[in-house]
């Protein structure tokens, strides 16, 4: 741009003049390089905002172009697939006695509740799903074989005991 055509405008910001459509920008390093020699250019720079107020094709100048990246608002519409999660919250519990219940949630809806479930399936379960869980599994599951066997012990001992009783009744 050169000053006349500047001061031109200027000139002409009273009454609606249609602008070129091919008029380019002047940046900020532009202005700066010509304050050398006048003074008046960026002056009229900073004014033509104002000459714009009543014509209706700066409005086409002052569109912004398109931004390279992803838009501002690219959160609240976003195009990409979402995934739907599913909350399943499935409780293995199990006794000293080695009795295992299971029970599932669906979201607060519940799917199953004390559901019997034998100790090997627990233990199968377990290793399948993952080795961190599948360790303290069957260490509880051998503390309760452990103590069924001590139980089932001490109840043939009992059971001798009372064969013996009997055979010297009958005796």
């Amino acid at each position: 741009m050169t000053v006349d055509v500047l001061t031109h405008d200027e000139e002409t910001a009273e009454a609606p003049v249609s602008a070129p459509a091919s008029t380019p920008e002047v940046s900020a390093s532009e202005v700066s390089a010509s304050k050398d020699s006048t003074d008046e250019a960026a002056v009229t720079e900073s004014a033509s905002p104002a000459s714009s107020e009543g014509s209706p094709e700066p409005a086409e100048e002052e569109a912004p172009k398109p931004k390279r990246g992803r838009p501002k608002g690219a959160a609240t519409a976003s195009t990409a697939k979402k995934t739907r999660t599913v909350e399943l919250i499935l409780t293995v519990t199990g006794t000293a006695d080695g009795e295992w219940q299971a029970e599932l949630k669906n979201g607060s809806k519940w799917v199953a509740k004390g559901l019997e479930i034998p100790a090997a399936a627990v233990s199968r379960a377990a290793k399948e799903l993952h080795s961190d869980l599948s360790g303290p599994i069957d260490e509880v599951i051998n503390q309760a074989r452990e103590a069924q066997a001590a139980k089932v012990a001490a109840l043939e001992a009992e059971l001798e005991k009372a064969k013996q009783a009997l055979a010297e009744l009958d005796a």
